[in-house]
C-alpha cells in the first residue's frame, strides 16, 4: 500500500468519525433546524417552520373517571427544507416515545416546544411520518383575554376547544392556522359514553374490553384550532339537509328541549348559507351542545360547532357562517381575525334581513347611533379600535373585530350595491376555499371584483384609529 493510499484512507476515516459524532450520514449533513415559531404578530411561538403538515392521525383513549388521556399522534408532513430537527407545539403531557420514518428519534421539550431530532436528516421535499406517544392529565390553557381553552374536563366527560393555541394541550402539532391538514381521529371511551369529533363518523366499534371506539374522518383541510373532541352521555341525532349534507348533533342531557328550536333550523340555515355564500364547503355538519355553563363561549369547530348550553338561533347561524368564513377560508395570521368574526356577524345581519328582522342597513345605523333598541350590542365598545388592528392578543376577539368588522362589509355593500356585494361574498368563499387569507388579500380582491377604489373604506372603517361615528 503506497503513501497516497494511506493518506486517502486517513481522510476517509476522519470524515467517518466526524459524521458518526454528529449522528448524521454523509448524505444528510446539509439539514438545518426548522424554525421554532412562525413569528405571528400576537402568538410568535405558535406553529413552526421548515415543514407543512398533510395529515394527522390521532388515536386517543380517555376515561372520564380518572381524567387520563392516552394518545398516539401520527403526523404526516412535507419538509420545505433540509431538516436536522424540527419542532412541534405540545404542552403538559408526558412524551413517552418519538419516531420519525419508523426510527426512534431524540427529543426534548422546553416550555411548549417539543424539539425532534430524526436519526437521519430529512431532505427538502421529503414526505415524512412522525409518531408521538404520550399520556397524562391535560391542563387547560388560559388565553390572554382570560378565557379557558384546551382539553377541559367536565362533570362526566370532557371537551377540547383550541382557539387560538389550546389544541397543543391534547395533541402535538404545527398549531398555527396557516398550516391546515386532513384529520382522522379515533376516540376510545368507556361503554355508555359518546365520543364526537369533526367530519363524518366512519365507525363505532365495541373493543371487547368494556370500551367503544369512535373513528372520525375529516378529508378537507382543518386548522388545528378548529379540531374538537367531546366525551359525554350525549343524545345523538342524525339527519340531512335537503341538498344531502349529513348532519350529526350531540346534545348533553337536560339541554335537548331548549336546544331544539335553534338546532331544528340547522338544515334550513345550511341551505340558506349555500344560497348566500356558495356550496357548503365540507362533507358533514352538525353541533355539540354541552351542559350549560361548561364554557365561557361557543366555538366554530369545523363541521360541528361547540355550544356551552342550549344555543340561540343567532348563535347557531353565527357559528354555521364560520364554516365558510374562518374554517374554509382561514386567517393567514391571528391579526386577520376580523375576516372570521366580521363576516360571521354580518351573516347574522343578512339572516335577520332575509327573515323579517332588522335590515343590515338598520343594524349599521344602530351602531352608529348607539341605538340598542335595534341591536343590544350597539352600546358596546364596538369602536374601541380598528378591526384590522387589535392592540394585542387579548383583543383578537374584542367587540370591534365582530361589529365594526361587519360594518366594514356593509360599507362595501353601500359602495358596490347589493348584486355586486353578493357576488363578492360568493366569489371570496370560492377563491380561497380550503385555504388561508390575509386582510391584504381581501382588500385587493374586493377592489378587483367590484372595480371600485375602496381606499376610503379601508382608511376609515378597517384601519382608522378614530371612531367613524
Amino acid at each position: 500500500m503506497d503513501t497516497r493510499t494511506l493518506s486517502r484512507l486517513a481522510v476517509l476515516a476522519s470524515a467517518a468519525l466526524l459524521v458518526a459524532g454528529t449522528g448524521c450520514t454523509a448524505e444528510t449533513v446539509q439539514g438545518r433546524p426548522g424554525a421554532s415559531g412562525l413569528r405571528d404578530a400576537y402568538f410568535p411561538k405558535a406553529g413552526n417552520g421548515g415543514y407543512q403538515v398533510e395529515h394527522y392521525g390521532l388515536d386517543l383513549g380517555y376515561d372520564p373517571a380518572d381524567g387520563v388521556l392516552r394518545g398516539r399522534a401520527v403526523i404526516t408532513a412535507r419538509a420545505e427544507q433540509g431538516l436536522s430537527s424540527f419542532n412541534l407545539d405540545f404542552s403538559g403531557l408526558k412524551v413517552e416515545r418519538v419516531a420519525v420514518q419508523g426510527a426512534g428519534a431524540r427529543f426534548n421539550r422546553t416550555g411548549t416546544e417539543l424539539t425532534v431530532r430524526p436519526a437521519d436528516d430529512l431532505a427538502a421535499g421529503e414526505v415524512f411520518r412522525t409518531e408521538v406517544v404520550y399520556s397524562g392529565r391535560p391542563k387547560p390553557h388560559k388565553d390572554p383575554d382570560g378565557s379557558t381553552e384546551g382539553w377541559i374536563r367536565l362533570d362526566g366527560g370532557a371537551v377540547a376547544v383550541g382557539e387560538p393555541v389550546g389544541s397543543m394541550t391534547w395533541f402535538p402539532g404545527n398549531h398555527h392556522p396557516s398550516d391546515k391538514a386532513a384529520y382522522d381521529v379515533v376516540l376510545i371511551v368507556p361503554k355508555g359514553y359518546e365520543a364526537v369529533s369533526n367530519g363524518r363518523l366512519r365507525s363505532r366499534t365495541d373493543t371487547g374490553d368494556g370500551r367503544t371506539a369512535f373513528a372520525w374522518h375529516s378529508p378537507e383541510p382543518v386548522a388545528s384550532y378548529l379540531v374538537t373532541a367531546a366525551v359525554g352521555t350525549f343524545r345523538v341525532t342524525e339527519g340531512r339537509t335537503p341538498s344531502g349534507v349529513p348532519l350529526y348533533s350531540a346534545v348533553a342531557p337536560g339541554e335537548e328541549a331548549q336546544s331544539a328550536p335553534a338546532l331544528g333550523r340547522l338544515a334550513e340555515m345550511t341551505e340558506w348559507g349555500a344560497a348566500r355564500f356558495g356550496p357548503y364547503p365540507f362533507s358533514a355538519g352538525g353541533a355539540i351542545v354541552l351542559p350549560a355553563g361548561s364554557l365561557e363561549y361557543a366555538l366554530e369547530t369545523q363541521t360541528r360547532p361547540v355550544f356551552p348550553g342550549a344555543p340561540t338561533e343567532d348563535l347557531v347561524l353565527h357559528e354555521l357562517a364560520h364554516q365558510w368564513f374562518g374554517n374554509s377560508v382561514s386567517p393567514a395570521s391571528w391579526k386577520d381575525m376580523w375576516l372570521n368574526e366580521g363576516f360571521a356577524t354580518y351573516a347574522e345581519w343578512l339572516w335577520a334581513e332575509d327573515h323579517g328582522g332588522p335590515t343590515a342597513e338598520q343594524r349599521f345605523d344602530a351602531f352608529l347611533a348607539g341605538d340598542t333598541a335595534v341591536d343590544p350590542a350597539a352600546d358596546s365598545d364596538w369602536d374601541a379600535f380598528a378591526p384590522a388592528s387589535p392592540p394585542g392578543p387579548e383583543d383578537i376577539s374584542g367587540n370591534p373585530v365582530y361589529h365594526r368588522g361587519a360594518m366594514v362589509l356593509h360599507r362595501i355593500r353601500q359602495e358596490a350595491g347589493d348584486a355586486a356585494f353578493s357576488a363578492l361574498l360568493r366569489g371570496w368563499a370560492a377563491e380561497r376555499r380550503h385555504g388561508n387569507a390575509s386582510t391584504a388579500d381581501f382588500t385587493a380582491y374586493a377592489e378587483k371584483q367590484t372595480g371600485l377604489d375602496l381606499r376610503q373604506v379601508w382608511d376609515v372603517w378597517l384601519y382608522g384609529k378614530d371612531s367613524p361615528r
